[in-house]
């Protein structure tokens, strides 16, 4: 009788303890989730299309989705969404294509024959009149632009560029798409040298041969053009950039709001860098052409910072975009400026803000802009009147929102929101009175049986008299009252300018940290947008000052809570979060137990002489070491590899091949270090990955070996 009662204890705990391992974030589930891609309101302002990708993770591939719905004409309900706690407003989804690989750049066209959906999918042999099977549609080529009529289901191909097309959007006249080419002007050396044909080189004349996870190709980004008829045929591409050696968009980050079309969809605006030392500069510049081709416009001459994401009014009177003013600064304060078509003038709106500013969105009156931009540890939306600069905030809540569009025919905006506890939703938001309703919940019945942390702020004061925000996310089940020590992450984050936020990684996955029953700390220390410009600006020429000084106060404060095990805390990080790693390795005082550093710099010399974007480097550590005794002073001062002889603590390295922003070679250096002196340590090395890790089988084993090491050197109590 007793045998069998133990074998039933057992059983029930067993059961239990895989119910409660099911319901929580693991880096296995954290693919199930679904992800929202791009997303647009058709013209009459009704309905919404977007994009949802799924990965399989035994096919280490994914596959996307394309939905339409209506949008709901009240934003009031009395449902709340999971982990969000937001009004939901959702309404029923149809999916017009289903499990496509490659499928992109959704945009609609207000076409003469009615509204269209404009796509980027694999493309086929020419078939203009076939309908296609929407559910199933052949995967056989390169990129191209598609064409679907959401009332019949038809789908017609646009283009057939040899080697594919990317970043495709519409113009809203309604006769035209555009796109961009890779074309080839470069020659390789096969091609120098016709009779070596198994010639395996490069020649390399100048600085950024190769930039964050790609060698340059030979090929240059272009923006092409293509008309679109009254029967649906697209011309042949016209290339606005013909024998042009430059980008648009900008690599690696920039897309498609880097080029527009004016309302009459008679000239495009385009976001170009060119300057005879891109390695150097940071001097991008707005110009004009037009979609006939011709010669280029360059309306932002003699700003020497950032200049990008042109956007034309709705009156068509005016150009909007981001500028940086601090020439090689590539996080200077993000402004938005106003060129006027009519007599060349350029005006700042936002003069004076002590914040910066994202994705400038024209009102329907061309009256105010909205933008987003980091605010205490969030990103909300703001509404500033071109006139008199009025600035008010239209959003709130404890939520990263960024803007897609204005809906037309309303005063609403469609945005994206997240949270660390939860991936993007769509969401709708009235500015008038800040009413927001989650119209997707695409991830809604993973989040019904998901058991979530708790997420807190707490403020700590720096050693300067400062105070710190910090994010705190609780574990399921903590209860500071029981007495229970947990082990405790503090998060180092990267950039090094870049707000901790709320928003939801699909490696720093504070979510699934807190789920696998650690405290995490998120420190918004000094260099985080979102807590006025000084914040921001004062960790540049100061890597291991306060912004360490900041970390370390933080963790100081936090593990003063009862409930904390201060002999279980580590430090993680990433790129500069990677650096702070390193560094505090040397300069922590023995207060972590174990160390996490991925993609970390290791040696400033030698990561300035590896490395590609040189205006980052110049900027955030005062030039080459070599320029003066100074800069070479300050080198030696906050490099971590100069502090190796003091490293005691347990080091697990993470880094990728193909990381040429970080080069691997700082992991290998600091991996090299650990092990000539003895200390527990493991390199995880991708030789595929750059500076992410974007496979979905590779992500499984980063969130496995990273926990793994964590239980091992830093364990917390079952």
């Amino acid at each position: 009788m007793r045998l069998t009662s133990t074998i039933l204890t057992y059983l029930l705990l067993f059961f239990f303890t895989a119910s409660a391992s099911a319901d929580r974030l693991t880096p296995e589930t954290l693919w199930d989730l679904g992800r929202i891609g791009d997303a647009a309101i058709s013209p009459d302002g009704k309905t919404v299309a977007y994009l949802v990708k799924r990965y399989e993770l035994a096919e280490n591939t994914g596959t996307s989705t394309l939905l339409v719905q209506p949008l709901p004409e009240s934003l009031d309900s009395d449902v709340k969404m999971a982990a969000f706690d937001s009004p939901g407003v959702e309404s029923k989804a149809e999916a017009l294509l289903s499990d496509i690989k490659g499928l992109g750049s959704l945009n609609w066209l207000a076409h003469p024959s009615g509204n269209k959906l404009i796509y980027i999918a694999p493309g086929q042999a020419a078939s203009n009149d076939d309908k296609k099977d929407t559910n199933k549609e052949e995967e056989t080529g390169e990129p191209q632009a598609w064409m679907l009529d959401p009332t019949t289901g038809v789908a017609r191909q646009l283009t057939h560029v040899e080697d594919g097309i990317a970043n495709l959007i519409t113009s809203p006249s309604g006769d035209a798409i555009a796109f961009t080419v890779d074309v080839k002007i470069d020659k390789e050396v096969t091609e120098i040298y016709a009779d070596l044909p198994k010639a395996d080189a490069r020649i390399i004349d100048s600085l950024m041969y190769r930039h964050w996870n790609q060698w340059h190709d030979y090929a240059y980004s272009h923006v092409h053009v293509a008309k679109i008829d009254d029967k649906g045929q697209a011309s042949e591409p016209l290339d606005l950039m013909a024998t042009l050696r430059a980008d648009c968009p900008l690599p690696p980050f920039g897309g498609s709001e880097q080029f527009t079309f004016s309302n009459d969809g008679k000239e495009m605006a385009l976001t170009l860098k060119l300057v005879n030392n891109p390695a150097e500069s940071t001097d991008s510049g707005i110009y004009l052409v037009s979609t006939e081709g011709g010669p280029l416009k360059n309306i932002t001459p003699g700003m020497p910072g950032y200049d990008m994401d042109p956007a034309y009014s709705p009156d068509g009177t005016t150009i909007a975009f981001h500028s940086m003013e601090r020439a090689g600064f590539e996080s200077d304060r993000n402004r938005i400026m106003l060129y006027n078509r009519s007599s060349g003038k350029l005006r700042e709106i936002t003069e004076g803000l002590n914040q910066t500013t994202h994705h400038a969105t024209w009102s329907e009156d061309s009256k105010s802009l909205y933008f987003q931009s980091e605010t205490r540890g969030t990103t909300q939306v703001f509404k500033i009147d071109v006139d008199n600069r009025a600035l008010q905030q239209v959003s709130e809540g404890r939520f990263n929102f960024s803007i897609v569009s204005c809906v037309p025919g309303n005063n609403r905006l469609l945005l994206r929101q997240q949270s660390m506890l939860r991936p993007t939703e769509l969401a709708l938001l009235d500015p008038s009175n800040k009413q927001l309703g989650t119209i997707t919940d695409v991830n809604g019945e993973m989040y019904k049986t998901l058991e979530l942390p708790t997420i807190e702020e707490r403020y700590f004061t720096a050693t300067d008299g400062e105070q710190i925000h910090n994010w705190v996310i609780l574990p399921p089940g903590y209860d500071p009252t029981d007495g229970k020590k947990w082990p405790m992450l503090t998060y180092c984050q990267g950039g090094p300018q870049g707000q901790i936020g709320q928003w939801f990684s699909y490696r720093w996955n504070f979510h699934m940290m807190a789920s696998h029953g650690y405290v995490v700390l998120a420190v918004n220390r000094r260099g985080m947008p979102g807590f006025g410009r000084k914040w921001n600006d004062d960790i540049s020429g100061d890597w291991g000052g306060q912004a360490m000084q900041d970390i370390l106060a933080s963790t100081d404060a936090m593990i003063a809570d009862p409930s904390i095990d201060r002999s279980r805390v580590a430090a993680i990080g990433a790129s500069f979060g990677g650096y702070t790693v390193y560094w505090l390795m040397g300069n922590d005082a023995s207060r972590f137990c174990t160390m996490v550093a991925h993609c970390g710099v290791f040696n400033l010399e030698s990561m300035y002489g590896s490395t590609e974007e040189l205006f980052f480097v110049n900027w955030d550590l005062g030039g080459p070491y070599w320029a003066s005794e100074a800069a070479g002073n300050a080198y030696a001062k906050f490099s971590p590899h100069k502090f190796v002889g003091k490293w005691k603590t347990p080091l697990l390295v993470i880094h990728g091949e193909k990381d040429f922003r970080v080069p691997v070679t700082q992991g290998m250096e600091a991996f090299t270090a650990a092990q000539v002196q003895g200390i527990p340590s493991r390199f995880l090395y991708f030789p595929e990955e750059g500076h992410w890790v974007l496979s979905p089988q590779n992500g499984v084993v980063w969130g496995r070996v990273f926990f793994d090491w964590l239980d091992r050197t830093c364990k917390p109590t079952p």
